[in-house]
């Protein structure tokens, strides 16, 4: 016993020594290894500074931007726009949420919070190891709720009722956190709009909840373009296989930002899965980022590849949208085309200008260039549904298949409505990297995710 005393007595004054450092300041050791790799369809974008708005004459005098040098740290950027097949998974994915719900394939293990009377707090943890028999007998019952009523069937063609496909989601308010009242005391208290009692915080005050109905509008095809044939496109464009590689249009802002988180706990649900560390979300780029990506390094030029003209040397156009008089089809392309059909810019990126207009993260404002930041500038408002509309507008950027060629230079800004869809407004999401620059973690990442 004594000499079993003595060896544990030995055994904590090593452990300690380990520790402790001998003293020394050395930081909390064994920390795990992490190296980001790129993201699957997405490119690094370095930091740099540039010179944001026009290089050029306002032909239109917009007075919309003005010049001034921003700079931005690294992230990640999509190749391309999300596709119609991509944006599906997202809507599959919805589906079938609910299906397992209904089915009662949830993972009993985790508790759900309730309230007072009874109404969860917390959404159900689904069991994905399950299959989802679609035609079983007793499963067709369980699940006729996700069916158009018979009334309403076209054909009497069963179909899922797309008006049910609602994806809830939680983000956290970070910049409602960071607003700060005072006590008496001078201690820092509770939000604002918080009640809680003085110098204490309860943080789920910024914890937000959205419910929001993610396929797109179809429908945007008809509603847009008055005295226009444009029904094939309604019918078929976002469930025919032949569209499956064409930009998903019909998409408001708060259905791109809630594909953002849906894709954000995609991949660090798998993360954990694995004991990996999480990453950055992914999320709307900022309006700065947007044109950083768009020039491509090429700094004051009108055009992501470069040139004053949207033509080559050759004559051939070089992006998707109005040109000439209305000679849609001289591009290539009478409405959107597949992506990655022009040539991208000096870091990749496809589409950068025409094809479809692209949703930012930024609230529209004229004077934004005037007062926000010019580090990782970006001007952010969340509208409610009780606000006025113009506290809804959102940047757009890019120029579509429908506009003219101004809009397809880099500079150029306009905006729509948050909860409003369009046939010529997409979007592609962003990735801030996890650190300076690639130079600063050379290990090779080739078997992260293998």
């Amino acid at each position: 016993m004594k000499k079993t005393f003595f060896y544990l007595i030995i055994l904590a004054i090593l452990g300690s020594c380990k520790n402790s450092g001998n003293g020394e300041l050395i930081g909390v050791q064994d920390r795990p290894d992490f190296y980001q790799p790129d993201p699957y369809g997405m490119l690094f974008i370095p930091p740099g500074s540039y010179t944001m708005g026009a290089s050029d004459q306002d032909v239109p005098y917009a007075l919309v931007h003005q010049s001034k040098t921003v700079t931005l740290q690294a992230f990640y950027m999509d190749e391309t726009e999300i596709t119609n097949n991509e944006y599906r998974q997202f809507v599959y994915w919805v589906r079938d949420s609910i299906a397992h719900f209904l089915l009662g394939n949830v993972d009993e293990e985790h508790l759900i919070r309730e309230d007072e009377n009874g109404v969860q707090l917390d959404p159900p943890y689904i069991n994905w190891k399950k299959n989802i028999k679609w035609d079983g007998d007793q499963e067709r019952e369980a699940l006729q709720e996700m069916y158009l009523p018979e009334h309403e069937r076209f054909y009497r063609r069963k179909e899922i009722d797309t008006r049910k496909l609602n994806y809830e989601y939680y983000w956290i308010d970070l910049k409602a956190a960071s607003r700060k009242d005072f006590t008496q005391d001078g201690i820092a208290g509770a939000a604002s709009f918080s009640n809680r009692p003085q110098g204490l915080k309860d943080r789920s005050v910024y914890i937000r909840k959205e419910v929001i109905n993610v396929y797109p509008d179809t429908l945007a095809w008809i509603h847009d373009f008055v005295y226009s044939f444009n029904e094939p496109m309604t019918k078929s464009y976002f469930w025919h296989p032949a569209y499956d590689h064409y930009p998903v249009v019909g998409v408001n802002w708060k259905q791109a930002k809630a594909f953002c988180i849906w894709r954000t706990q995609l991949m660090n649900g798998y993360l954990t899965g694995r004991g990996d560390v999480m990453v950055n979300d992914f999320r709307l780029p900022t309006e700065s980022e947007w044109e950083w990506a768009a020039r491509g390094g090429l700094s004051l030029s009108p055009y992501p590849w470069g040139g004053p003209y949207i033509r080559n040397s050759d004559g051939c156009f070089l992006g998707n949208y109005k040109p000439l008089r209305g000679n849609y089809i001289d591009d290539g392309g009478i409405q959107t085309i597949i992506v990655g059909h022009y040539a991208p810019n000096d870091y990749g990126l496809y589409d950068m200008a025409g094809n479809v207009a692209e949703w930012t993260d930024d609230a529209f404002d004229e004077s934004a260039y005037n007062f926000a930041h010019d580090l990782n500038m970006s001007y952010t408002y969340e509208a409610a549904d009780k606000d006025l509309p113009v506290m809804k507008r959102k940047v757009i950027r890019g120029g579509s298949w429908k506009d003219v060629g101004y809009y397809m230079q880099v500079s150029s800004r306009s905006y729509e409505y948050q909860d409003t869809g369009k046939c010529y407004i997409g979007f592609r999401c962003v990735e801030t990297y996890l650190g300076r620059h690639k130079d600063d973690n050379p290990k090779d990442a080739s078997n992260v995710y293998k």
